[in-house]
């Protein structure tokens, strides 16, 4: 057809393979969304691309998209651009399931938004509210949820009494339950958050056992009243509010992929956002009509500069807007 002038053109995120299914890394690269195709050329003769553990400096270089490791800066891109990751802050009152047997809000009226089949990461109390992602990669959701995994998570909780710094310095110390000793990784009471009859506290751990958080500061003499999930390794919840749901941004899709990749490492870090956030402000359940999904902010770009500046606006491989729909 070219004699005819006619040239069929490939667009930007559209990967050419070689018969044995490898594809130009700067193609591969804009793909996955990490940048424009010719910013991708940059970050590779720049050194800031390794393949397999190996910094890949030639444009002319192909992967294999379903078997090679790649990285900017640090940060592992996910190749498989089917593959999808959601944050949703979960209301009180909804269980972390996808069908309830009981009837009870389930994470159905969230899910239900997107074409894909998702799957929670672990779960979260009923009555407790926050942080909780959702994703169809099945392979990843099962190495974060095992607890062999270790991942740090950070709560914020208001608690009955006045919490004093030799409570806190016992939670660090560690406290016995039932079933075994279990100490924080770390602990603080936030600013203004001790008061006569309550206190606010943040603690971070990486235990996965059940109501892990409820039990050790009942066991220091300070029930949860409210309790909220804001990060999760290197996720926060930001600015993200009760009952909405967002897709992860290339540069937070890569801080998480490379926490499950090196085991754990990292989990304090963080894509994006803030902690600290009041439980009182998620007192009560989000309407229960559905919530679009937001696009989110994007990643800072910590530890993958090539990332930054690209927003969460769902997967554009696929067809898909913000809301999920084509």
């Amino acid at each position: 057809m070219a004699a005819y002038g006619w040239h069929r053109e490939v667009s930007e995120t559209t990967p050419v393979f070689n018969d044995d299914g490898r594809v130009r890394l700067q193609k591969a690269l804009a793909t996955a969304g990490v940048a424009s195709r010719r910013a991708c050329e940059t970050l590779i003769t720049s050194g800031r691309v390794e393949v397999n553990g190996k910094v890949q400096r030639e444009l002319g270089s192909r992967i294999n998209p379903d078997t090679d490791t790649v990285r900017v800066d640090g940060v592992v891109v996910q190749m498989d651009v089917s593959k999808r990751y959601f944050v949703l802050n979960k209301p009180r009152g909804v269980v972390s399931t996808m069908h309830d047997e009981d009837g009870r809000p389930d994470l159905r009226e969230f899910t239900e938004q997107v074409e894909d089949r998702l799957y929670n990461v672990g779960r979260l109390d009923t009555d407790t509210s926050g942080l909780l992602i959702l994703t169809n990669d099945g392979e990843l959701a099962h190495k974060l949820a095992h607890p062999s995994f270790g991942v740090q998570k950070t709560y914020v909780a208001k608690v009955r009494g006045r919490m004093t710094p030799q409570t806190i310095q016992r939670l660090r110390d560690g406290v016995e339950l039932k079933d075994g000793p279990i100490r924080v990784d770390r602990a603080k009471l936030l600013p203004g958050g001790a008061g006569a009859s309550h206190s606010l506290i943040e603690v971070t751990l990486h235990s996965g056992r059940n109501r892990i958080v409820r039990r050790m500061l009942a066991e220091v003499g300070h029930p949860v009243e409210e309790l909220v999930r804001r990060q999760f390794g290197p996720l926060n919840l930001g600015t993200l509010r009760v009952g909405e749901m967002r897709e992860l941004s290339p540069g937070e899709r890569g801080a998480l992929l490379s926490a499950a990749d090196d085991g754990g490492a990292g989990g304090s870090g963080g894509a994006a956002g803030e902690s600290g956030q009041d439980p009182a402000r998620d007192r009560g359940s989000a309407s229960r009509g559905r919530v679009p999904v937001t696009g989110g902010r994007p990643g800072d770009g910590k530890g993958a500069r090539g990332m930054r500046g690209i927003a969460a606006k769902g997967n554009p491989h696929n067809g898909r807007g913000k809301n999920g729909s084509r």
